[in-house]
């Protein structure tokens, strides 16, 4: 097989699986979308809040220390403890579940039946907002997040392959283990959404607001339960992108490149979010591999922004997207 087939498909694999992370982030916008008609333009930066989070109770960090030694003079620097992963995991969970009824509390329910508009432009500040309490909170340096996930190359798929084919394929364990996590959760969360009593309330409060009232059903319920939902996909995709480059404010960024997917594959559509995830991720791999050498490289900052505004002139509802009709 010729080595520029076996590079191509090595390619394949590697932008498959940042396809499935690429689509665990699209899944919270989706979600919070479909529930409340909100594009949460803060979903990016509850994933670097969610790891900052995750980080600090790991290392026994004293939450706002640096705050409180500059106003008190003090010298607080930590509990002096460790905390295993597994409850740091669950008590960061409990943070953003925390931070779901924060916002129903104090912002949603201020804002139903406003302007969707004026419910972005909430999220656009609520994302400033979430930044600087985690800056304040854990200190804006670049942190190392270690959960216990495996990280380096795959020996036994570069030995299976370099029998095969004669060439190894380079597959890192951190990229395999995400991908099956992040297919997990993609599977529950589609589970949920299309056979639980939740998930049926959460498609009604998302047609009409005011006909899910009156039939009984709790809006503050929803959101709460949905933003938390979003919490936790924030969290995954934080350790997951955290332990890759580290807990940095370049890790709220990744939002931006779910957007693409969003647009390919629908603003409604969990399914759609899976698929345009996955043809992001081979995409700008693929198109990388084979056309970048010949523009200079770094394609893959703008091919999925590109790809995502012929969509938006050919097909603007998306892959998967419901096409709406206004009669006038």
């Amino acid at each position: 097989m010729p080595d520029q087939v076996l590079f191509a498909l090595e390619v394949t694999l590697n932008g498959l699986m940042a396809g499935v992370l690429y689509a665990l982030v699209a899944l919270g916008f989706v979600l919070i979308y479909k529930a409340s008609g909100i594009f949460n333009y803060a979903q990016g930066v509850m994933a670097l809040f969610a790891a900052m989070t995750l980080v600090g109770i790991m290392d026994g960090q004293v939450p706002f220390e640096h705050l409180i030694n500059v106003i008190f003079g003090t010298d607080i620097h930590g509990f002096g403890w460790q905390v295993p992963a597994l409850l740091a995991i669950a008590l960061t969970m409990a943070v953003m579940v925390l931070f779901a009824w924060a916002v129903n509390r104090f912002v949603l329910r201020h804002l139903v039946n406003q302007e969707p508009i004026i419910l972005f432009m909430a999220t656009i500040g609520l994302a400033y907002f979430l930044e600087g309490l985690g800056d304040l909170m854990w200190g804006s340096d670049i942190k190392t997040l270690d959960v216990g996930l495996p990280q380096g190359l795959n020996g036994w798929i570069d030995s299976v392959t370099f029998e095969m084919f004669g060439y190894g394929f380079f597959i890192d364990n951190l990229d395999i283990v995400a991908s099956v996590i992040a297919a997990l959760l993609v599977a529950g969360l589609v589970l949920f959404s299309q056979f639980t009593k939740q998930g049926r309330a959460l498609r009604a409060v998302a047609d009409d607001h005011q006909a899910a009232l009156s039939v009984g059903i709790s809006l503050s319920f929803i959101w709460v339960l949905v933003w938390s939902i979003a919490g936790f996909v924030a969290l995954v995709a934080g350790i997951m992108w955290g332990a890759k480059s580290g807990v940095q404010f370049s890790l709220s960024l990744i939002a931006l490149k779910a957007l693409p997917v969003l647009m390919l594959g629908g603003f409604t559509s969990i399914p759609g979010a899976i698929v345009g995830g996955l043809i992001i991720g081979v995409g700008e791999k693929l198109f990388e591999f084979l056309v970048g050498p010949l523009v200079g490289g770094a394609t893959e900052n703008w091919f999925a922004y590109v790809l995502a505004l012929l969509f938006l002139v050919f097909r603007p509802q998306g892959l998967f997207g419901e096409k709406i009709i206004e009669r006038v």
